[in-house]
Formats: structure tokens, sequence, C-alpha cells
């Protein structure tokens, strides 16, 4: 591995190690007595200054240098730690990043800004002596370049009698396995019998094998308690930078008779025996099998850091270009189809072995699928550090108070849908802290906490995920928005309108509920911008809105972009597709159960009155009224729906295909799938077809 790919791979350590850094920041803001942290916070400093020394980035070393020795102050608890060291921390956090990204090009202000942040960082230093620092940062960067894992080997053989001295070995043998990769075997031939043993008496000794970066008097120190009744033997192996070509592994006998085990004539009979040295010292007496066992262990752990150290890759994850994943992804999709294709001759032909064929690459087609689809998925979790900055730094710019709290970081959302994501969450956040929290002072006068609450969610939905905006702020007025819709000249003076389709108004391009326009918000170029991308994603939005209490904005949004499971119907000649994750169940709708309705779109499901759309007529279909048909019940969120067809086919997996620009704006229609017999099905959109039926108010039945 050359120079830039070393380079590349430090990078992409030191990345991970800012995103580290930030979020502790962040947490330490409500936690600053918190020592776990702030060695986190030291830990990744030191990481980075380390790393960047062995790989020419000499300027982040530098730069890194100082806020380091700070935070090492703040672990001896000699500086405290305060808004204005978070604050400046998170500064050099952004410095590194920018000089991460182009380290060959510093202009004029980004030396400006380092210079700036250095001598902020050096105020906090006592003596603030920069000729000594420099001093101390030569040494210490000569100190990481030579910096080299050594793997020793180490006997610690203790006095029968050391349990008398109140000495725990496990608690020195721990110690060690703190100090880096180690493998431990005991020596266990000297344990009485049972009836002889004295529980005061230790019987065992240990041989341990470590590989370190630490000296060998840091090892010695461990036993420095014990080392006056211990047979403590250090000895040098090898080093890292050993496992050339060259590089030769050692023998069992070699191993033993370097640790003085056994002796050359013993070593020498063994051999002469031309059999498994092992095997042959101890049918002859000449060496104990926990011995034989310690050489073995020492041997294979050698052995494996060698070819450790020897890999070309240096991570076991890699890297691969999105086009190359979606092209995966569409292949699978393709995979899916025509595996569903075999089944369907399969049960045509009814051939035995085309049948157990058949059912083994649907097994596997399916397992392929699912894999496929989780490498795609990704925690929300991993966006929400990017948007607690985004909070704290807004509010700052403000002058409001405000704390962002999170929920569900666990949920998964496909990748392409959480890249998609960023940009609508972005904007909704800096309405909600420009527009939704009020100012302190405004706050402090309506009786609320001075600190305002937004709250970033996520829970799943059936085949979808739910994601929640909601604050604790001043609300929005439905008469306020009408009457600004009114005279943009959005909607009309006598428009009849719910609360909600009101404020669906707020998504409209050029609409803005802002009396002045801001550095952040107020132009009118930011929730519709939210309400494409979303719409993008086969996604919805919903506010809701109580003035005094606050707003939350929610979005639903499909698990996956690609391949979902879904529930095969019939209505009349067409076949469609509901996805199966939202159902919950199937009954039968007959004629008295629609008389008994008496006109309403409801059905009695054990007592629940549940609301129906006939999709027939929702997307006027022709077909011949039957006596009995089915209801396809879905759950979304809390809420439930029917879908009544003509029947229930079977479960299908659904490869979504994307609509052509003639139909792609068709109401109620997310995409399409391929069938077995080479027919087109569409895919209902729940809840875009419950937006088209709100009119009749059928949640009052729910």
């Amino acid at each position: 591995m050359n120079l830039e790919d070393n380079q590349k791979v430090f990078k992409e350590e030191a990345y991970e190690k800012l995103a580290e850094i930030e979020e502790t920041m962040l947490e330490l803001e409500d936690s600053p007595d918190d020592s776990e942290l702030i060695s986190k916070a030291f830990r990744a400093l030191h990481t980075i200054k380390g790393s960047g020394a062995m790989f020419d980035f000499n300027d982040i070393v530098a730069f890194t240098h100082d806020i380091e020795n700070v935070y090492d102050l703040v672990r001896d608890n000699k500086i405290p730690v305060t808004k204005e060291l978070i604050s400046l921390t998170l500064s050099a956090h952004d410095h590194i990043k920018n000089m991460l990204d182009d380290p060959d090009n510093e202009s004029e202000e980004m030396f400006e800004k380092r210079n700036e942040i250095t001598n902020a960082i050096r105020s906090f230093l006592p003596g603030n002596n920069k000729a000594e620092d420099d001093v101390n940062l030569q040494a210490e960067v000569e100190e990481q370049l030579s910096d080299v894992y050594t793997i020793y080997r180490i006997r610690f053989k203790p006095d029968q009698e050391l349990f008398i001295t109140g000495t725990n070995p496990i608690l020195l043998l721990n110690e060690l396995r703190e100090m880096g990769e180690s493998v431990v075997a005991a020596h266990t031939d000297s344990i009485p019998n049972l009836k002889d043993i004295n529980p005061e008496f230790c019987y065992t000794y240990w041989d341990i094998i470590l590989r370190t970066n630490s000296e060998i008097s840091a090892i010695q120190d461990v036993f420095i308690f014990v080392d006056d009744n211990c047979e403590i033997d250090i000895q040098k192996i090898s080093k890292d930078d050993d496992f050339d070509i060259e590089f030769n592994e050692k023998k069992l006998g070699d191993i033993l008779l370097d640790r003085g085990d056994i002796d050359a004539s013993a070593l020498q009979q063994a051999l002469q025996k031309q059999l498994p040295v092992g095997e042959i010292l101890i049918k002859e007496g000449l060496a104990d099998s926990d011995s034989i066992n310690s050489a073995l262990a020492e041997q294979q752990f050698v052995k494996k850091i060698k070819d450790t150290v020897r890999k070309v890759e240096v991570s076991s994850s890699i890297r691969v270009a999105s086009e190359k994943l979606d092209k995966l992804v569409d292949l699978v999709g393709e995979l899916v189809t025509g595996q569903a294709r075999l089944s369907q001759i399969a049960n045509n032909t009814l051939n035995s072995d085309l049948l157990t064929v058949a059912e083994e690459i649907e097994r596997l087609t399916a397992e392929l699928r699912d894999n496929t689809m989780s490498v795609r998925m990704l925690t929300f979790g991993t966006t929400f550090n990017k948007f607690k900055r985004l909070v704290r730094d807004l509010g700052s710019d403000l002058g409001k108070e405000i704390i962002l709290k999170t929920e569900g970081a666990e949920t998964e959302l496909d990748k392409t849908v959480i890249e998609q994501l960023n940009d609508p969450l972005v904007h909704i956040l800096r309405n909600s802290i420009d527009h939704g929290i009020e100012p302190p002072e405004v706050r402090k006068m309506s009786n609320k906490p001075v600190q305002g609450t937004v709250t970033l969610s996520a829970k799943y939905s059936g085949a979808h995920v739910l994601i929640s905006i909601q604050d604790d702020g001043a609300g929005m007025k439905a008469e306020s928005i009408k009457k600004k819709a009114v005279d943009k000249g959005i909607i009309t003076q006598d428009a009849k309108m719910t609360d909600n389709e009101i404020f669906q108004l707020i998504f409209m391009p050029g609409f803005s509920t802002a009396e002045k326009v801001t550095n952040v918000s107020g132009r009118g170029v930011g929730m519709d911008v939210v309400k494409k991308g979303i719409e993008s994603l086969r996604g919805t939005v919903d506010v809701i809105s109580q003035p005094g209490k606050g707003t939350t904005i929610t979005l639903k949004l499909p698990l996956t972009l690609a391949i979902i499971d879904g529930l095969l119907v019939k209505i009349g000649p067409e076949n469609f597709i509901l996805p199966l994750a939202a159902v919950k169940e199937c009954i039968e709708l007959t004629r008295q159960d629609v008389e008994d309705a008496h006109g309403r779109h409801v059905i009695n499901v054990r007592g629940q009155i549940v609301p129906y759309i006939r999709l027939k007529d929702q997307f006027k279909i022709k077909s011949k009224k039957l006596d009995i048909e089915q209801v396809v019940i879905t759950e979304i969120g809390n809420y439930q729906i029917g879908f009544v067809v003509d029947s229930v086919i079977d479960q299908h997996q659904t490869v979504i295909k994307n609509l052509s620009k003639v139909y792609k704006n068709i109401d109620g229609i997310s995409g399409a799938t391929i069938m077995a017999d080479g027919t087109v099905s569409l895919i209902i959109d729940i809840n875009n077809l419950l937006r088209l039926v709100e009119h009749e108010n059928l949640a009052q039945y729910n």
C-alpha cells in the first residue's frame, strides 16, 4: 500500500473521529462533568494527531496538538468544560474537516481562521509558552512515527502463598489485556486432588503473549507490587516490522526451548522419532501438556499477527460506489420477476423436479433480496448528529435557547431515502426554530420554559416510516394562513377548506408566514422544496398545529424504494397491489353489511366501525355487482381503513417500477410491477388515497 492509499485510509478514519468529536461536544454541553465524554474527546483528538503524523498531515498535527493539550488538562480537572470551550472545539472540528477536504489549498481566509482558533485555544493553556510547546510537539511526533507494536512473551509464576498478600492475579492479567491484543495460557498441572487443595494457595501459573505499543517498562510496572514473591520473565519475540517476506515462523520445539520448558537433548530425542514433536514430548514425559498447549497458542498468535500485518487491506469493510449498489438492486429486482415466472410455469406443469428447483430458486432469491436490501438500509440515527449541531448553531444565532430531542435512532431506512431526506429536514428544522420557537422573553410571558424544545423522531408504521418534527413553539393559526393565501392570490376568499388543507398551503411555492425576511427564512423558498422532495420519495407530508402549543410536521416515507411484499387483488379485469406490511386482515363484505350501514361506507369489524373505500368507484372500473366482496383492512399508524376489492388472489413479491411521465401523476398510484405472466399491475398508494377521500370525513368512524 503506497502513501496515497494510506492517506486515504487516514482521511476515512479522521472523518469518523470528527463525527465522534462533534457528537461528544453536543453531549458535553448537557453533561460538562462527564469524565467518560471528556476522555472520549481526548482519545479522538489524539488519534487524529497521531495518525496524521504518520501520513504527513503536518498542518493537522500542529493544529490538533494545542486543543489536545487543553483536553488533557480538562481530563485532569485543571480546566472546566464551558460553553466557550465547546464552541471553540466545534469551530476547530469544522476547520480540521476543511483541512481534510482540501489539504493542499489553504486560502488566506482559512489561514487567518486557523490562527484565530489556535490563539483562542492557547488562551486556555497556563503559561502559554509557544516555543516550549513546539519542542514538545516535535518530540511527540517523532514518538508517533517510531510507534511500532511489539510482541512479548511473559511468564507469570506467582509464589504459592500469593493470596496471603491480598493479590488477585486475575486483575494483573486483565491489566495486561488492556495494553493490547493478547492470548493467555494457564498451567494447571500443579493443582492437587480436591482433598489435598489448600484454598489459600495459588497452584496455577500463566504464559501471556502480548502485542502492544507500550514499552517493556510499562509491562514491568504491572507486576511492581508482586515482583518480590513471583517469578516474572518478559521476553521480546518480534516487532511488527519484522514480518517481512524473510520472516520465519518458529517451530513448536524451538518455542519450548526458548521458554526453558525443555532442553536441547529432549528436543533432539523427540525429533528423532519422526512424529509430531508435541505428541512425543508428552508421551516420553519430557514436557507437560500445559507447556505444549501454551507453546501452540504462542505459535498460532504470532502467525495470526503476521498475517494481519501483511494484509494489503486495512479494513474488513469496503466502500462501494452507490451506482454499483443501485445496479445490483435492479438486477435482483429482475431476478425476482424471473423467479416468479419460473414458479408459475412449475405450478402449471406439475413437474415434480421443476417444482423442487423452483422452490429452491424462490428461497435463494428471497434470501438474496433481503440481504441486498439490508446493505442499503441505514439507521436514521446516523443523521441525528448533524441536526443537533444545526439546532445548536441556529438557536445561538437567533438568541434562542433550544434543545433537540431525538427518538427512534435505531429505525432503518433505505440509503437513498436517508440521503434525499437531508434537505427537507433542514428546511423544516430551520422553520421550526425561526418561526415556531418564540424568543426567551416571549416564552417567559406565556408561562413557558425559556428553553424551547424541538423533537425529531422516527418510527415504523407498516411498510412506512413516520418521521416527526415537533416543536413547542407558537403554533400556526389557520385563519392567518388562509388570509395570506388569499392576499397572494393562491386561493379565493370564499374557498371552503379544512384546517389540514389550509396548513398544506405553507408548502406552496413563494408562500411564507414570516413577517420579515431574515438570513434564516422568510422568502418562501423552503417548504415547497420539502413537499417536492418528500413526494419524489413516494411519501406524504402532514401538518398539525395548535396556536400557543406548537406544530408537528409528519413525513411518511416507504422503507425502501425497490422491492416490497404485496397483496395481489382483483377489481374487475384489473390486478392491483396493496403493500402487505400495511395489511392487517381480509374480511367479507356482504349485501346485508351494506344495507346495515345505511349508505355509509363503513363496516363493523368485531364491534369496531371501520370506514372503507370502494376501489372500483375510485378508479372508475366497470365490473359486475357481486353478492360478496372482499375488504382488505389496512392500518396506518393508529388509523384503520378498508379497501373493497372483488377478490384477493395471493401474496406477491413486488418489484417496484416507476411509471412513465404520462402516468406518474395518477392519484392513488405509486408505481407498477410486472407480473409473472408479463402483465402489469398497479401499486396502490394508500396514503394518497386517504387524502383524496378526506372530504368524506371518514376519520369520525374510527
